[in-house]
């Protein structure tokens, strides 16, 4: 299983959803993307996306300024 990062580090709402998206498409089914943001909306936009597409949101947490997820494709 090959590891996929997404770094949206800077970008600000809509971007990290956008590119998460897109990052998304290569990732093959059942597998984890990674994400780190700075956009303190991510966490809810995160979660609102992965209710809406059917992706799980594996894991969500905070390291100072930085927010990381894990999605699983579905």
């Amino acid at each position: 299983m090959a590891v996929h990062e997404l770094n949206a580090e800077g970008l600000n709402c809509p971007l990290p959803i956008l590119k998460a998206k897109k990052a998304l498409k290569a990732v093959p089914q059942g597998e984890i993307l990674h994400i780190r943001s700075t956009d303190p909306g991510s966490v809810a936009d995160f979660a609102a996306f992965c209710n809406q597409t059917g992706n799980e949101l594996v894991s969500s947490s905070t390291e100072g300024d930085i927010y990381k997820f894990e999605i699983k494709r579905a």
